[in-house]
């Protein structure tokens, strides 16, 4: 019987000390000369392929947290992808998918609503909001108070409650100080983000609005006037962790790295007041 014979039940694959390698032996062999090579290349396309994180942020902190994730993805070799849109839109989002890994709404009290959701598990605090009343450069409608947003032939474009922070909290400033009705017929249009009330009253389309003031401080098309301390409502940025994040310590990682003093110097950067600041002690979180 020759060793190629198909009739044989041996396979020549070599000699050792004479005895010829029986076929399954061979495919032994063979799989663990696959294993000792399989594993590294399975690390090394791994290592090829970037993290990425998904983090659900509010559309007032649109241009510090851009450069935060840019500043991210330098040091620490992953890529931050956001959604941007009002907190309210962000939180009905997050439950219903149930993904993402950070969230990070305009105010703490949609935070305080993800957690008791059980949505979240980690939080830090960032910075400082605070209203203001905005108005086109050049202040047409002459607005220099709350009380001037209630007068004859004013018009107001506020944030839509339903929708965003700054929707929500404009509507209890106007509660706060008695003139949400009186307002209220003045009001031409509610918008989903900020960042529409921006651009309403930027291209002149509305007298005043009530913005997040870092929004606007160096803007050429706006003027703030500001809000007395005892007729305002000023809220905390908070952002935090997610339960259905998949990559936790990545997660966190992210959101510690804003919450560093790195991080917080870009928010001042671009107009915010970093939390915490001695000027805000007694703001609402």
């Amino acid at each position: 019987m020759t060793l190629l014979s198909f009739k044989s039940k041996y396979i020549y694959a070599g000699f050792t000390n004479g005895i010829v390698m029986k076929r399954p032996v061979m495919l032994i062999l063979i799989l663990l000369l696959c294993t000792t090579i399989t594993p590294g290349c399975i690390d090394d396309a791994q290592k090829q392929t970037p993290e990425s994180l998904l983090v659900y942020c509010g559309a007032g902190m649109r241009k510090p947290m851009d450069e935060i994730g840019s500043l991210f993805e330098e040091e620490c070799g992953v890529s931050v992808n956001y959604n941007y849109a009002g907190s309210n839109t962000l939180l009905s989002q997050m439950e219903l998918t149930r993904k993402g890994d950070v969230y990070m709404p305009g105010a703490t009290y949609y935070f305080d609503i993800a957690r008791d959701k059980g949505l979240t598990d980690y939080e830090q605090l960032i910075a400082y909001h605070v209203p203001a009343i905005v108005v086109p450069s050049g202040n047409p409608a002459d607005i220099t108070s709350l009380e001037d947003l209630a007068e004859p032939g004013v018009t107001v474009i506020l944030g839509d409650p339903k929708a965003a922070a700054i929707g929500k909290l404009g509507d209890a400033i106007l509660e706060k100080n008695g003139i949400y009705d009186a307002v209220g017929t003045n009001v031409i249009a509610r918008g989903a983000t900020v960042n529409e009330l921006i651009v309403y009253v930027s291209m002149k389309q509305a007298d005043a609005s009530i913005i997040w003031e870092d929004l606007v401080a160096n803007s050429e098309k706006m003027g703030i006037v500001d809000i007395p301390g005892e007729q305002n409502i000023i809220k905390i940025v908070p952002i935090g962790t997610l339960t259905s994040s998949e990559q936790k310590d990545t997660a966190k990682k992210f959101v510690d790295f804003v919450a560093s003093p790195e991080g917080k110097a870009i928010f001042e950067k671009h107009g915010f007041t970093a939390y915490p600041d001695e000027k805000y002690e007694g703001a609402q979180q």
